[in-house]
């Protein structure tokens, strides 16, 4: 057992590695930051390799209203190896985070 921390600890990190969270996302020239708009990503960026519908989710407004906003993932790449997942909440950019592929 003395061996069985430290290889927790290896592919602790090695998962940490494989996905990154960020707050902006490089389309060739362009630069979209979060809270982007669906139609500014578009824009900047051109059509997802893929666009799938999540969910819903249930959210307040700045009023204190509760209302459900859809929830999609688009999906640029491979650029370079790498695949990039865009999730938007109500058509703004609320997550970006990049994998290598396989």
């Amino acid at each position: 057992m003395p061996f069985a921390l430290p290889l927790f600890l290896l592919s602790l990190v090695a998962f940490a590695c494989s996905v990154q969270a960020s707050s902006t996302h490089r389309c060739g020239s362009a630069l979209v930051s979060l809270e982007a708009s669906t139609g500014e990503v578009r824009q900047k960026c051109g059509e997802p390799a893929s666009a799938s519908l999540v969910g819903y989710k249930e959210v307040l407004d700045d009023y204190g209203f509760r209302h459900e906003v859809q929830v999609e993932e688009w999906i640029y790449g491979p650029t370079n190896g790498m695949y990039h997942f865009l999730r938007f909440e109500g058509n703004r950019l609320r997550q970006i985070d990049s994998q290598r592929g396989r």
